[in-house]
């Protein structure tokens, strides 16, 4: 069946840039430890805001934050804030641009003390992505109670903008979980 027939969760019919985001990112497993990090990164500026809007910006946030290198974010300094706080393609945060350095220096630790940011940030789920069967966008949640403990623990390791609905929002993203609904065709192929 060609593509454009498939039936696909409500939320991504709003444009191409978020079907073709939904079609071939969200929610399938991710275990790259910067591309987990990249994720990271964007649900925290998206707090507040669409995601489609963080999609639009996705490219200019890749170029403005060094390609997502945490080795490099966590290294920022003044300066270098100021310059994205001048940067009209990303969401000029005072806030949330601080909070992604401390957050690349703080990814950097549980590197340096587990290993691997993936295995730490995927005990949340037991190493394994969560089969959710929601039937309708309105049954998804907002929160679990594995959010709601990736969360604390973000936070005690220093991490911020790591509230439980973010956390959520990111366990969708890399798929920790999977919300698609269950006639979506993603649904199937990520069982």
């Amino acid at each position: 069946m060609h593509r454009n027939n498939l039936i696909r969760c409500p939320w991504c019919l709003t444009s191409p840039h978020m079907q073709a985001y939904h079609d071939n990112e969200w929610g399938a497993p991710v275990k790259d430890d910067l591309k987990l990090f990249e994720f990271l990164v964007l649900d925290a500026f998206q707090a507040g805001l669409s995601w489609s809007t963080i999609l639009k910006k996705r490219q200019a946030f890749h170029h403005a934050f060094d390609g997502f290198n945490p080795e490099k974010i966590a290294r920022y300094d003044e300066g270098k804030i100021h310059s994205l706080l001048m940067d009209s393609g990303i969401i000029r945060n005072r806030l949330k641009i601080r909070g992604t350095v401390q957050n690349a220096q703080s990814f950097l630790r549980i590197q340096e003390q587990t290993g691997s940011f993936s295995d730490y940030i995927w005990q949340f789920t037991g190493g394994r992505t969560v089969q959710n069967q929601w039937e309708s966008q309105s049954d998804i949640p907002a929160t679990s109670i594995e959010s709601d403990r990736m969360s604390r623990e973000l936070k005690r390791n220093g991490f911020t903008f790591v509230g439980s609905t973010i956390c959520y929002a990111f366990m969708q993203a890399a798929g920790l979980v999977n919300d698609h609904v269950t006639n979506c065709y993603r649904y199937h192929e990520l069982l």
